[in-house]
């Protein structure tokens, strides 16, 4: 499993009867941290290669786009090649069998961006409330057993 962005738009090749391959990178990084000690450790990004065949593979080529959010999972494969000075080249690739898209819809992107401009335009009044009004939970913000069991 990793979740990441991804590195530059996927290189999808059609193959036999319309079969499909992408590949492209995807950076995930460990964000740094300070030691009790006050030594302050930096952040961590590595690249992972990764190959999408077939369904899939068409799914990125229309829905995934350089610097969205994934979550992927899969399985390493580790190979190796000679280039074309006879030197033996190694690749490690994570073979993708799931995959989600983690960015908001483009239509809830657009949303967002409307309510965020739409707030920062517009200013009223603040009216205090009724302190019995201030305890009660909304219908949006009431949280049912299967919530409180989610980790995030």
């Amino acid at each position: 499993m990793l979740i990441g962005n991804v590195g530059k738009d996927p290189d999808v090749r059609y193959y036999d009867a319309d079969q499909a391959v992408a590949q492209f990178p995807l950076a995930t990084t460990e964000r740094g941290y300070t030691l009790q000690n006050g030594t302050k450790v930096p952040d961590h990004t590595d690249w992972h290669n990764l190959v999408v065949w077939r369904g899939l593979a068409k799914v990125v080529e229309k829905h995934v786009h350089k610097g969205d959010k994934l979550y992927v999972e899969g399985r390493i494969r580790y190979r190796s090649y000679d280039d074309p000075k006879g030197q033996r080249r190694y690749v490690t690739e994570i073979l993708v069998e799931n995959m989600e898209l983690l960015n908001p819809k483009p239509a809830e992107r657009e949303e967002n961006a409307q309510h965020t401009a739409a707030q920062s335009t517009t200013t009223q009044p603040s009216t205090p409330q009724p302190e019995n009004e201030k305890q009660k939970p909304s219908a949006t913000t009431a949280t049912t057993a299967d919530d409180e069991i989610l980790p995030f």
